[in-house]
């Protein structure tokens, strides 16, 4: 396996991570405006956006997600900005309504707070030392308006492969420069988006699904707390896969904006209330995202879920 030396913004970094589970190996390295995890053979397994690709069609100028995401097998679950929603953007994080020095939306919509001038813009990362089976990096973000910083995100994500299901650790340290206040909606926040082809099946620990699809201006109509959530597609040709997010204890207060026709999981926690953060003070938020290849399989999915809530 050929590694190189890989330099990051502002910090200096060690040669590419090679992890060697027992049922996977994954490099990871930066690559243009990316930092990509790839398999032995080469094929793009994770890739986090530093910036926004330039032909994505995305109509916010904000890094800082995931896309593509893939299962064990190679094939794509998330989906970049699609048509109906061309905000979306993989796997992210961010708020439709702030309120502090300066008012913003970086979630992209635009109605209630403004988009333009507002993005999320990396300022340096670092890849770590790998752990056993895992790979790590850590990414800061400012979160800017008009050229303002009104928040530093510092995201440290975990890869492990496996043969099964492959697993996304994330961590989410939030600290605005002054007072901010996420105003309540039934959306925003982290969100998975899912590929649009198939036919879509959300799941959770008790089963499939059966609940009404909820509002996006009702946050009541929300979906209650669970450990985790499960999109399963299937394909024209009959295979299945898919991707769960779980929640964490240490997260607020959350409800779950979980939208077939919008294919999104979307753990909220605006949804029950507003959240006033101080200037300064540090919120942190964990979320773990599992990608499969088949059907789900809710006994390996409540494992990972009781391992992630340290059960």
């Amino acid at each position: 396996m050929k590694t190189r030396a890989v330099a990051l913004t502002f910090v200096v970094l060690m040669p590419s991570l090679i992890v060697r589970a027992e049922e996977a190996s994954w490099i990871l390295e930066r690559e243009g405006q990316a930092i990509v995890a790839r398999t032995e053979s080469g094929t793009a397994a994770a890739e986090y956006q530093l910036e926004a690709p330039p032909d994505a069609g995305l109509p916010v100028e904000s890094g800082g997600f995931f896309h593509p995401l893939t299962t064990p097998g190679g094939a794509v679950v998330t989906d970049l900005a699609p048509p109906d929603h061309p905000h979306h953007r993989g796997v992210f994080l961010a708020w439709v309504e702030m309120h502090g020095s300066k008012d913003a939306d970086f979630w992209g919509w635009g109605e209630h707070a403004p988009v333009s001038d507002r993005r999320i813009v990396h300022r340096d990362a670092e890849l770590l030392e790998e752990k056993g089976a895992e790979l790590r990096f850590r990414v800061r973000n400012a979160w800017e308006a008009e050229g303002e910083e009104l928040v530093e995100e510092v995201l440290t994500a975990t890869l492990r492969p496996g043969r099964e299901i492959n697993v996304l650790d994330l961590e989410y340290a939030i600290t605005p420069a002054a007072d901010l206040i996420l105003a309540r909606w039934a959306f925003s926040g982290f969100c998975l988006r899912l590929r649009r082809d198939g036919d879509l099946t959300l799941l959770s620990p008790t089963g499939v699904e059966e609940r009404l699809n909820p509002v996006h201006i009702d946050p009541d109509s929300d979906w209650p707390d669970a450990a985790w959530y499960a999109g399963e597609i299937k394909l024209a040709g009959g295979s299945k896969l898919g991707a769960a997010v779980m929640n964490h204890p240490g997260n607020p207060p959350t409800l779950w904006h979980n939208h077939r026709d919008v294919r999104m999981i979307n753990p909220c926690i605006v949804a029950p209330s507003e959240v006033r953060l101080k200037g300064g003070e540090k919120l942190t938020l964990r979320y773990r995202v599992a990608t499969f290849d088949g059907p789900a399989r809710p006994e390996l999915l409540n494992r990972l879920a009781a391992e992630w809530r340290g059960e």
